[in-house]
């Protein structure tokens, strides 16, 4: 037996637990007409192939027609979803893995114009900010009807052939019966703790009823709202009430709130932006105090603070859900003596904003079109030559290698990386480095010739005599036509070094990317004085919200002047400055800034010309088959002979770090 903390059995209610880390639940946007359907299980089998040992599912399943799908959610109110638990119940256990779905009303969290177009319902007529409906006060008919709600979708769940499951309560309706924020009645149902408890208490015991003693039932719970909503010390009470009237057998602890998008961002789901596993010590400290087993996820992302967390006591079970979206491996790697190979999650919160794909794990949401592990070639040992050692470059290096094929990796700058060195260059964006790092020792793992210092020419490709070629040479900042424009400088040269930061800068962002903010966040930070013209309503326009909101709130802080809806138009030397005209997209009106530096992002445009070089002698013309690629399929088969040849990335056009990585793989795997 392993002495591994994290590889030790855990007893819940008769169910045990073959490890102690898990994956919660969370809405992967996979469903099928709000159905656990073939996608949505091969997604969670991938965790459980893994090895580990709970995946919990369904985040924000609902119950009741007033509680609709918002962010595409799972549909527990109806039977017709045991048929599709029952078949996914089987597809997971045959690894030897639990299974979950998580069971809740939204409350005042739901959506008044969706689905049956309800009124939403809460304990208290107090407006979410987030999701923005004003709920009606429940009435006790209401009450007894949503309780009878959660016990028949836990029977769905039993019927279903689940391990067991949890409630929500942090930010939902059980939570906003237990917050004094939301929570203003006078009647049996507030005030008190013990009156705030009572709804919980009538949910569990009704699912209690419907369910058996033989089922698993947790809560999923909030320790600390902060200022003005729930207690520490009242979520103990909680907790212990709970515990005493045996209605629940585990707690999963969260900290904070849901209901701005801020806290959302920061508090419930933290990314890069937030320390790794920010509320350990508080999560630790419920524990202490509740003689139950505690499950927690917050930004548990390296199997380091996952195995002290559990060594320390501080909880039984670790979850760790983005990690197994970057790898589902995990379990099985930790028990193989491969930590370090475990495919990094950053915190990058993509698969937030593009439900559920990775930024780096092309094959993460995609099970069903492409395989989590590369397969060997049935035909390997062929040359494969790769220009460029970008995200896409290094990803088409690493799973040509993986294929069985001998690779040659050619890279201009003296290591690999390309713009992702430059993005780590910012003040909490230092993690996208990892995406290079792992890729690196993988290439070295598998031997990839990786040669750097050497701008590869077609004269250079050639003479490796070569079956496949991929062209990934990026792009460089892209180059505009109005007056004086060349008086610019770029966000590529301000986060290289090459050019020093002047004390009063102007960004123009013509993107609503990452690079203008980042840039400006950089320099505001610095001391230097920013202003941020963006030719959107709002800065980062392009950007998910997780990240937008944290750079939206570091330049609040940093006192940087946001201007919306203008373009640079024009730049002319003001003696030793620099004078920016700037036209208003909607009213076409321009006004004049005077700065010492003017900085502007517009995006990349393809360097690309070894790639021109190349086509005329390769069999397929470097032409890239759309319709192969859209259906997942392999490219044509050439009819003349000689190399394959393919662009990717930025240097077929401006694009994400996730873009260029899919669009390598895709094209790789079939090699």
């Amino acid at each position: 037996m392993s002495k591994d903390p994290l590889l030790q059995p855990l007893t819940i209610r008769g169910l045990t637990l073959k490890n102690r880390v898990m994956s919660t639940s969370h809405a992967s946007g996979m469903d099928d007409e709000n159905m656990p359907a073939l996608r949505y299980q091969r997604y969670h089998e991938e965790k459980a192939r893994g090895g580990l040992a709970l995946t919990m599912f369904g985040g924000s399943s609902n119950i009741a027609p007033d509680s609709p799908s918002v962010f595409r959610q799972l549909d527990v109110g109806t039977d017709r979803i045991i048929p599709y638990f029952q078949e996914f119940s089987e597809r997971i256990h045959q690894h030897g893995t639990a299974l979950m779905c998580q069971i809740t009303h939204m409350g005042r969290r739901g959506d008044a114009q969706a689905g049956e177009w309800l009124p939403t319902i809460a304990p208290s007529a107090v407006r979410e900010d987030l999701h923005r409906n004003f709920p009606r006060e429940m009435e006790r008919h209401d009450i007894d009807r949503v309780v009878k709600a959660f016990g028949q979708a836990a029977r769905r769940c039993k019927e279903g052939g689940l391990d067991g499951l949890e409630t929500l309560a942090g930010g939902h309706l059980i939570g906003q019966f237990f917050s004094p924020r939301t929570n203003l009645r006078s009647d049996g149902f507030g005030g008190s703790i013990e009156n705030r408890t009572r709804f919980a208490l009538m949910v569990h015991e009704e699912i209690r009823r419907q369910v058996g003693d033989d089922f698993v039932v947790g809560m999923r719970l909030t320790l600390d709202e902060g200022p003005g909503g729930l207690r520490f010390d009242e979520v103990t009470q909680i907790a212990d009430i709970l515990r005493r009237e045996g209605a629940v057998d585990f707690f999963n602890c969260m900290v904070g709130r849901m209901d701005t998008e801020i806290t959302l961002v920061e508090e419930n789901m933290p990314g890069m932006s937030r320390p790794l596993a920010p509320f350990l010590d508080t999560v630790g400290a419920f524990r202490r105090e509740i003689d139950l087993p505690v499950f927690h996820a917050a930004r548990v992302t390296d199997v380091a603070n996952a195995r002290h967390a559990v060594r320390e006591g501080l909880l039984d079970m670790v979850a760790m859900t983005r990690a197994h979206i970057a790898d589902p491996q995990i379990v099985n790697k930790i028990m193989r003596g491969e930590e370090a190979r475990i495919r990094p999650c950053i915190g990058a919160s993509h698969c937030i904003h593009k439900k559920i794909h990775c930024i780096h794990n092309p094959a993460s949401g995609r099970e069903t079109l492409l395989p989590m592990q590369v397969p060997a070639s049935a035909a390997p040992g062929k040359k494969v030559v790769v220009v460029g050692g970008g995200p896409a470059g290094l990803e088409a290096a690493r799973v040509a290698a993986e294929r069985g094929h001998k690779v040659v990796l050619f890279e201009a700058a003296p290591k690999p990386g390309g713009q992702i060195r430059l993005a780590a260059q910012t003040t909490w964006r230092k993690d996208l480095i990892q995406i290079v790092d792992w890729r690196e020792a993988e290439l070295d793992r598998l031997g990839v010739d990786l040669r750097c210092n050497i701008y590869a020419e077609a004269a250079d490709v050639l003479a490796e005599n070569p079956d496949h070629v991929f062209v990934a040479t990026g792009g460089l900042p892209s180059e505009q036509s109005f007056p004086g424009a060349d008086l610019a400088v770029s966000c590529w040269d301000i986060l290289s070094g090459d050019v020093r930061a002047e004390a009063q800068v102007l960004i123009c962002d013509h993107t609503g990317r990452h690079e203008a903010v980042a840039t400006a966040d950089l320099l505001s930070a610095r001391g230097h004085k920013v202003t941020l013209a963006t030719i959107d309503a709002h800065s980062a326009t392009e950007m998910g919200y997780p990240d937008r909101v944290i750079f939206h709130k570091r330049l609040a802080a940093q006192a940087v002047d946001t201007l919306a809806y203008l373009k640079l138009t024009a730049l002319r030397k003001d003696g030793n400055r620099l004078a920016a005209t700037l036209a208003h997209e909607l009213t076409g009106q321009t006004q004049e800034i005077v700065v010492d530096q003017v900085v502007l992002e517009a995006g990349t445009e393809p360097l690309a010309e070894v790639f021109f070089d190349l086509r005329e002698g390769a069999a397929n013309k470097g032409i890239t088959d759309v319709d192969a690629m859209a259906a997942w399929a392999p490219q044509p088969r050439p009819d003349n002979p000689g190399y394959t040849l393919h662009r990717l990335g930025d240097a077929v056009t401006s694009r994400s770090i996730h873009a260029a990585v899919l669009e390598a793989c895709r094209l790789a795997l079939h090699l």
